[in-house]
């Protein structure tokens, strides 16, 4: 298994248990696209990598990740002798981890596969990654029967794809079942016990610059007319985001802003959460399982199931919009939203995906 960023340890780390459970060999080579946010989720699922690349460096651009990536996976794949490479999602680490795998003729199988905006510059550069992850995977894991019906039309064969549900749903499930205690602390670390909050995240390229400070003035509207409502706000690290989000919303009333949050807190912000606002891709998933509304500070979504299900609401950047939106959620709309059925999935995708490899090698 190669990953490196928290999205991807969180979705993976549940399959990385399921095969160890099952007695099947595996090893994680972790890039460390995301260091100590990455560290963070292996401590809570005690877990440890058999590999850590350490390919982050400050300011580093997509060129030189993608280059430092396909030298450093490569001097691991050219010792060893898998029989598979699993990679997950759309991160820069994915493309680059099948590419690798492709080279040395290490047949690749992607998790959540499927996922399409179908317009390569959005998301940047996820959507473009996915889709070459794809065309070099031969097993391919999709979490909705859209995510399948894509590969279908990209002539993918369909003995090769397995619909499973999203892994993410099996992560929360072990949280939830296994770190009770510690989620129910959190809330009072915040000061938030008791009162009613929105988790807002937002971080994504294609909205840095005038989209956030849309969205940011038109929360910040809301907030101004709802005296009863706070935002908690875990701030990415980019010092991008940083710049706009302080000239934004520093010493607001009841605005909270933190440092990314290791994710046992944060699961424990979602779970007791009025609505989630977010840009995020895998929060869309996450909000449904824990019958949060969510509103998606995009434009575009690779996760239509989302939004056709009733959970997510596709608002994009407008100031008015976003404005409205939130305004929107004081009626009927919230209810209807909170109780819309999750389309991702029962929380067994990593049994799904390990019969099927099995099932292969039999």
């Amino acid at each position: 298994m190669i990953f490196g960023t928290r999205p991807e340890a969180i979705k993976m780390i549940p399959l990385y248990k399921k095969m160890k459970e099952k007695n099947i060999n595996v090893e994680i080579i972790s890039t460390g696209q995301h260091k100590e946010m990455l560290d963070q989720v292996f401590n809570i699922f005690d877990v440890k990598p058999d590999y850590d690349l350490k390919i982050m460096k400050h300011d580093q651009s997509l060129e030189e990740l993608s280059a430092n990536l396909l030298l450093k996976i490569n001097e691991i794949l050219k010792n060893k002798n898998y029989d598979y490479v699993f990679v997950h999602g759309d991160t820069t680490t994915t493309f680059m981890a099948s590419l690798c795998a492709f080279y040395k003729k290490i047949p690749v199988c992607h998790v959540e596969a499927g996922l399409r905006t179908e317009d390569i510059y959005y998301p940047f550069p996820e959507e473009l990654n996915r889709k070459l992850a794809g065309t070099i995977a031969k097993y391919h894991f999709a979490p909705t029967r859209v995510a399948k019906d894509n590969l279908l039309k990209e002539g993918v064969k369909e003995d090769n794809i397995l619909i499973t549900g999203n892994t993410v749903v099996d992560s929360l499930n072990w949280i939830i079942n296994n770190k009770s205690f510690e989620l129910n602390k959190i809330q009072e670390k915040y000061d938030l016990k008791n009162k009613k909050y929105i988790l807002l995240t937002l971080h994504r390229r294609e909205n840095l610059g005038q989209p956030m400070k849309k969205i940011l003035k038109g929360i910040e509207k809301y907030l101004s007319e709802n005296k009863e409502m706070y935002l908690i706000y875990p701030v990415h690290l980019n010092p991008k985001v940083r710049k706009i989000v302080n000239e934004e919303l520093e010493g607001k009333e009841r605005v909270i802003l933190t440092d990314p949050l290791p994710y046992l807190e944060f699961v424990s912000l979602m779970h007791s959460s009025h609505y989630i606002m977010s840009d995020s891709g895998g929060l869309q998933e996450e909000a449904p399982h824990l019958g949060k509304p969510i509103l998606v500070l995009r434009n575009e979504t690779e996760r239509p199931e989302a939004i056709k299900s009733g959970v997510a609401e596709l608002v994009g950047t407008s100031e008015e919009k976003v404005y409205e939106s939130m305004k929107s959620l004081e009626t009927e709309k919230y209810i209807k939203m909170a109780n819309a059925k999750n389309p991702f999935g029962d929380g067994k995708a990593s049994e799904r995906i390990v019969n099927f490899i099995k099932d292969k090698n039999n």
